[in-house]
């Protein structure tokens, strides 16, 4: 672990209080199941419920609308497709923000969505139900660009950097059990209201935090001796700036790396931005995002009237499985660092990490068992979701937790480790953007199933699990690049000591 200006008790602050953060409020509505239960009852777009009698031959008496409110339970998942979809689109302006003005202002920024997306929530009633769909949207903008911020804290630790980073996307998944907790005590009698004007106060938490436990532009990777960050008790700040002032005149030492990159004083340009978006390497990874995020995202949008169908209108089967499903969503935290032990495999022992290109090499090594442990369990959520039984929803519910643990902790990880850090921001954005426009095909597909399927998913299930099984093909190409990368490195005469981020035949199409 550097050391630095910062001490071990701040930066485990910092760790700490990141960890906090993005598991109580980056990833809330992916909790939307919960959420939606309790605006059910509020009686939310309840003008679109039509009375007729259940098609089924022995109806229960108090559920006569079981198949009758189709319309709210597609306005619902319309709402959740809309928020998803920003949640991933709009990351692509934001990492722009990120990379260009620093964490203090994309923060800002993140700060203001969020505080008014919970206040929407609290403001909004049964006649003013459409407020959900800024208002998630909001949250989801806002959450995604906190965690966007968070994910930097990992440059703090050293060879625990993957660790952290993963760690960090865990917790992000366990934030969608805030709406577990907002409706259990939403059955306890607390109004929906005061549980979101409570959310929105929080902001003021979040804005201490930026001043005081993160840096105003970045923290650089790797860390610069005497490295501190955040407000001081004299009013400054002591960001990399200040350390940049302190090192003598003409004096060598680690640079931050800027927000826009120049030309380095000695060895190789830095990468472009465009070649590592036109790179297979980038494409695939997309791909591989892509489909596996679809079949999570129709699964969360669709659950309520998916656990509606199962359990044939039981009020009580259908409130125990969706509790079941969100108090496994805490078990993403425990999860997510798994996948970190998988990628910074190489670094643990005694032995000599290789660094420059060589160390460059042996990280997206480690990640090609990283990907294909992630499709593989995506693989198998699909299978068990496609089963129309009951008691089997459980086993897809653990799957699900640790395969998106895994595919967000994963992404973000490589994105890391594949390319460039000043075009992370950027890069991160861009494909979580593109993969939103693949997410909206959630819609059409929940509209297949309410009209031509009758209600029944069990088709479309089967279907995505041939999209997912596309999901392999990026590991292939990663392991490919590896081999090309080391052929390479064998045919250079002496070891190359550029750092990553210099490495343009990584980055070009082949």
């Amino acid at each position: 672990m550097a050391g630095g200006g910062a001490g071990r008790a701040k930066r485990l602050g910092t760790l700490l209080s990141g960890l906090l953060e993005c598991g109580a409020f980056c990833g809330i509505i992916f909790g939307w199941a919960s959420l939606v239960y309790v605006l059910k009852d509020l009686e939310y777009f309840g003008e679109l419920c039509q009375a007729s009698p259940s098609p089924s031959p022995s109806p229960s008496p108090n559920r006569t609308l079981l198949h009758d409110c189709s319309r709210q339970d597609e306005q619902f998942s319309l709402v959740f497709t809309i928020g998803s979809f920003m949640n991933n689109f709009m990351t692509l302006p934001m990492g722009y923000v990120f990379d260009r003005f620093g964490t203090a202002v994309a923060r800002l920024i993140a700060i203001s969505l969020y505080t008014g997306g919970t206040l929407l929530v609290a403001f909004s009633t049964r006649d003013l139900a459409v407020l959900l769909f800024p208002a998630m949207s909001m949250l989801s903008v806002g959450g995604i660009l906190l965690i966007l911020t968070n994910m930097q804290v990992g440059n703090l630790f050293g060879k625990y950097r993957s660790i952290v980073i993963t760690l960090y996307n865990g917790a992000f998944d366990s934030s969608s059990a805030i709406f577990l907790i907002i409706k259990v005590l939403y059955e306890r009698g607390l109004p929906l209201q005061a549980m979101f004007f409570f959310m929105a106060a929080c902001s003021a938490w979040h804005l201490l935090r930026t001043l005081f436990l993160m840096p105003r532009t970045r923290i650089p990777y790797p860390l610069p001796p005497a490295y501190n960050y955040g407000l001081q008790c004299p009013g400054r700040s002591q960001s990399y700036r200040t350390y940049e002032e302190k090192r003598p005149p003409g004096g060598e030492g680690p640079e931050e790396v800027p927000l826009e990159p120049s030309a380095p004083k000695g060895g190789a340009a830095p990468v472009p931005f465009r070649p590592c978006v036109l790179s297979w390497l980038f494409f695939w990874h997309v791909v591989w995002l892509s489909v596996m995020q679809l079949r999570h995202y129709l699964f969360i949008g669709t659950l309520n009237p998916l656990l509606d169908h199962l359990a044939r209108g039981d009020d009580s089967l259908v409130s125990t499985y969706t509790n079941a499903f969100a108090f496994t969503q805490l078990c993403g935290v425990l999860c997510a660092p798994w996948n970190g032990l998988i990628l910074d495999r190489h670094k643990r022992g005694k032995a000599h990490h290789p660094e420059g290109a060589r160390g460059a090499l042996a990280d997206l090594q480690a990640s090609v068992l990283s990907l294909v442990v992630t499709v593989t369990q995506c693989v198998l959520f699909s299978v068990c979701a496609a089963v129309p039984v009951l008691p089997v929803q459980l086993a897809t519910f653990v799957l699900q937790v640790i395969s998106r643990s895994f595919l967000y902790g994963g992404n973000a990880a490589f994105l890391a480790i594949a390319f460039p850090p000043q075009h992370f921001g950027k890069l991160y954005g861009l494909a979580m953007a593109l993969s939103a426009l693949v997410a909206l095909l959630q819609y059409p597909c929940i509209a297949l199933v309410n009209g031509v399927l009758n209600g029944d998913p069990f088709y479309v299930n089967v279907g995505l699990i041939a999209v997912v099984l596309v999901a392999y093909v990026s590991p292939v190409v990663v392991a490919r690049e590896c081999r090309r990368r080391a052929k390479d490195l064998e045919a250079v005469s002496s070891p190359l000591d550029a750092p990553p981020s210099a490495e343009t035949p990584a980055q070009t199409p082949h």
